[in-house]
């Protein structure tokens, strides 16, 4: 796993490469924030990068873009290494879903942002991947929690009422999405 000092490094990096899209900007889902309350931090690992983030993407009222953006570097499309700027309505979900069912423990992503051209090839692969994902427009995260069971998780991601959840179990993780509210269950 990466410390938090090699992430700030690669975030320079990134950062200095140019990220794509990456701006203040808080999507249609805007008006469902959490505008109010004590900071909000994530733990966050990505388990293809092995890039963890502890993040308090929320203070004094407000988010905290340049955390924010370590955020999004976390989740970004890792076999493009292509960043855009997620909906914060997600990271207000994972902090919900984290701070609930397990608040010591890092939540992991499976997959956050993907580019075109990465879903059509996990699309080709035949991986269940949607032709028109959430995930191309930084509306949606595959997740899991260690020592939470995926049950648990999905019972908790549906209180949310915030977008769609896909259930995965034979695959180990729960999608979360700010889409229209709607649940299903894949494999």
């Amino acid at each position: 796993m990466l410390d938090r000092r090699r992430f700030l490094q690669q975030f320079a990096a990134v950062s200095a490469a140019g990220m794509t899209g990456l701006s203040n900007q808080a999507f249609a889902s805007q008006e469902n924030l959490i505008v109010d309350g004590p900071d909000r931090t994530l733990n966050l690992y990505n388990i293809h990068t092995g890039e963890t983030v502890k993040s308090t993407f929320w203070s004094q009222g407000q988010f905290v873009d340049s955390e924010i953006e370590m955020l999004d570097i976390l989740v970004r499309d890792f076999r493009a290494n292509d960043v855009i700027s997620m909906d914060r309505q997600l990271y207000q979900d994972l902090f919900v879903l984290q701070e609930t069912l397990a608040p010591s423990q890092p939540m992991y992503i499976i997959s956050g942002y993907r580019s075109p051209n990465t879903n059509a090839a996990l699309r080709k692969a035949g991986g269940g991947v949607a032709k028109k994902s959430l995930h191309m427009q930084g509306r949606a995260m595959d997740i899991r929690i260690p020592g939470v069971s995926n049950a648990d998780l999905h019972k908790a991601a549906l209180a949310l009422k915030s977008g769609g959840v896909g259930y995965y179990p034979n695959s180990g993780f729960i999608h979360l999405d700010t889409g229209r509210v709607r649940r299903w269950q894949g494999s």
